[in-house]
């Protein structure tokens, strides 16, 4: 595995963006937009709209699954309604070699009393060798006053069935866009505090956490003051021996913003260094990148013109 996919969408609040475009890398930092004005994939299920799409590939099923919000934002409409009384369905797709896709499929996991299902995220559980499948919902439970952004998740083996949802993690503040990576015997949860417009990083040893393995805060002198930042993408770039942290700068317009870091349990990140990285020409929203090879690369270069 010597590249990198970067599958994302590209609302700019003026466009029909809400599909998926891709975008590839040698290195992690310098990416080629692939296809021009025309989407890759859309949807016509569900709202029509995609955003937030993440990618994974499963060993066991040798196929690449993505999954993305079904949420439609260019048809009229407001944000309190998008979360309060959005889709409870995430959206999934398959491919053999990442360029012929499945017809997108729509799975509904949020509970009942969900205002939203959005920015689902996999990681692969070895406890219970399964997939677990995570988002935000919106919900107002019994005894409080208000609706309240939390996380959630469910297990699949084959992005089909899943078990039954349940929350999987709550803080003082709304919580959304959650990334989580394993490296060297830990968990690390990257969120967006919604209260606040910042990142969080917390570690664990389970997945699933006890009553013995509880996450713990990482605090970290970067991103404590780094107002408004979004849908955070942690991957290990292999020739650097580094982590990458790219953030979505939505509040400044600026797009993503890579962070790097040499020990994900120190929380020492810093900006990469002007030159060093290259975010490609189209402005990329909430999205997820995965190693692939080098066959994989030059394969969806020449397929996708």
């Amino acid at each position: 595995m010597s590249a990198y996919l970067f599958v994302h969408f590209t609302n700019d609040g003026k466009e029909d963006k809400e599909h998926i475009w891709f975008s590839v890398s040698r290195d992690g930092l310098k990416w080629t937009d692939l296809g021009d004005e025309e989407p890759f994939i859309s949807c016509k299920k569900g709202t029509t709209g995609i955003r937030d799409p993440f990618i994974v590939y499963d060993e066991k099923n040798k196929k690449y699954f993505m999954i993305g919000t079904d949420l439609c934002t260019t048809k009229g409409g407001n944000w309190y309604d998008y979360s309060h009384k959005g889709s409870r369905k995430l959206i999934v797709w398959e491919s053999e070699d990442l360029v012929g896709w499945s017809e997108e499929r729509l799975v509904e996991v949020g509970i009942d009393k969900a205002g939203c299902v959005w920015a689902p995220e996999a990681i692969y559980c070895t406890e219970e060798e399964k997939w677990f499948v995570f988002f935000a919902s919106n919900v107002k439970e019994r005894g409080r006053l208000k609706h309240k952004q939390m996380i959630y998740g469910a297990f699949t083996e084959n992005f089909v069935d899943f078990t039954p949802t349940f929350k999987y993690m709550e803080a003082k503040t709304a919580i959304i866009d959650t990334n989580i990576v394993w490296d060297n015997g830990w968990y690390y949860r990257f969120s967006k505090d919604e209260t606040h417009k910042k990142i969080i990083i917390e570690r664990c040893r389970k997945l699933i956490p006890d009553d013995e393995n509880q996450f713990e805060k990482i605090e970290s002198e970067l991103l404590k003051d780094f107002f408004g930042l979004e849908g955070p993408e942690a991957y290990y770039l292999e020739e650097q021996k580094k982590w990458c942290l790219i953030v979505d700068q939505y509040h400044t317009g600026k797009g993503y913003l890579p962070l790097l870091c040499d020990d994900l349990s120190t929380g020492e990140f810093h900006i990469a260094e002007e030159g060093s990285y290259d975010m490609g020409e189209r402005k990329k929203r909430h999205g997820g990148v995965i190693r692939i090879s080098d066959e994989e690369y030059e394969r969806l270069k020449n397929s996708i013109k």
